[in-house]
């Protein structure tokens, strides 16, 4: 949910080796310099040696933060663990872009719980490859842009999308069930910040009318999976799977009812925290504080 308005909050998020004395430098320095947590999380693998961290605080009289001050300030403790590291500011809004074709669902919710402020999103664009949901965009005021995809016209397509998303300053694009696959080059330039949700667990039943392939095989719950993309197709990082229950009864036209909310539910979330910076990416795994 977004901040209640009780002062500025700051976001801490880490990754580095693990080492004895990391988090007595965080809290050290916060306190230095005049800061209270509020949340933290943290999480020691013992599988890779990694130490991952995420600290929400504010000042202590509920003063402003110095977030660039701040920076310079944990520079030192950051080269000295080696960490990668972001601070940012926990109430502002991440600017995003959502991919959309034919399917509403996903972009009904995202823009809903966004208007309700169970989001803190900045909607500024809504690219499609067909017309169909333009009056959805216009109901709750983001731009519309059709953006017609060939075989042929794919490159410029996909160029006419970048001039968007740099034109827009986009922090995050969101493929809310958009049915084109996009290029290695285009998945590679929106590394990171390109979340997909695909219409089942991964491994999935692949290929045209995957619920009903699902109803052939009698299966006994429906997922969705929300992804980092990348240039393999379906196989980025896992931020989130959502799994409902269901059984021979239920009809492909059933599935595919629930199979809308599930996709629905893993999407919003891993929307949700990765705004939230509460997601980390370390090479094809994710650690999410959630």
């Amino acid at each position: 949910m977004t901040r209640p308005a009780d002062g500025q909050h700051g976001i801490l998020v880490l990754s580095c080796q693990d080492a004895p004395g990391i988090v007595h430098a965080v809290s050290g320095l916060l306190v230095q310099e005049q800061c209270t947590i509020v949340e933290s999380h943290q999480f020691d693998s013992l599988s890779s040696g990694m130490f991952y961290m995420r600290v929400e605080f504010k000042h202590v009289d509920g003063a402003p933060l110095d977030l660039p001050a701040l920076r310079r300030s944990f520079e030192e403790t950051a080269q000295r663990f080696g960490m990668s590291w972001r601070l940012a500011d926990a109430s502002e809004r991440q600017r995003v872009l959502i991919m959309v074709s034919q399917y509403a669902h996903c972009l009904n919710d995202l823009l809903f719980r966004n208007s309700v402020g169970e989001l803190n999103l900045d909607v500024v664009a809504i690219v499609s490859n067909h017309p169909t949901l333009k009056d959805t965009a216009d109901f709750y005021g983001v731009p519309f842009h059709h953006i017609p995809v060939t075989r042929e016209t794919k490159a410029e397509a996909e160029a006419a999308l970048l001039d968007i998303v740099r034109e827009e300053r986009v922090e995050l694009v969101v493929l809310a069930r958009y049915m084109q696959i996009l290029s290695d080059d285009l998945c590679r330039q929106l590394g990171g910040r390109a979340i997909n949700i695909h219409h089942s667990m991964l491994p999935s039943f692949k290929g045209a009318r995957p619920y009903h392939q699902a109803h052939a095989r009698g299966v006994k719950f429906i997922g969705a999976t929300a992804h980092y993309v990348t240039a393999d197709l379906d196989e980025g990082p896992i931020i989130e799977q959502e799994m409902l229950r269901v059984d021979h009864s239920s009809s492909p036209e059933q599935l595919a009812a629930r199979g809308r909310e599930a996709e629905t539910r893993a999407l919003a979330h891993a929307v949700r925290w990765h705004t939230e910076n509460r997601v980390i990416i370390h090479g094809n795994r994710t650690v999410v504080f959630e």
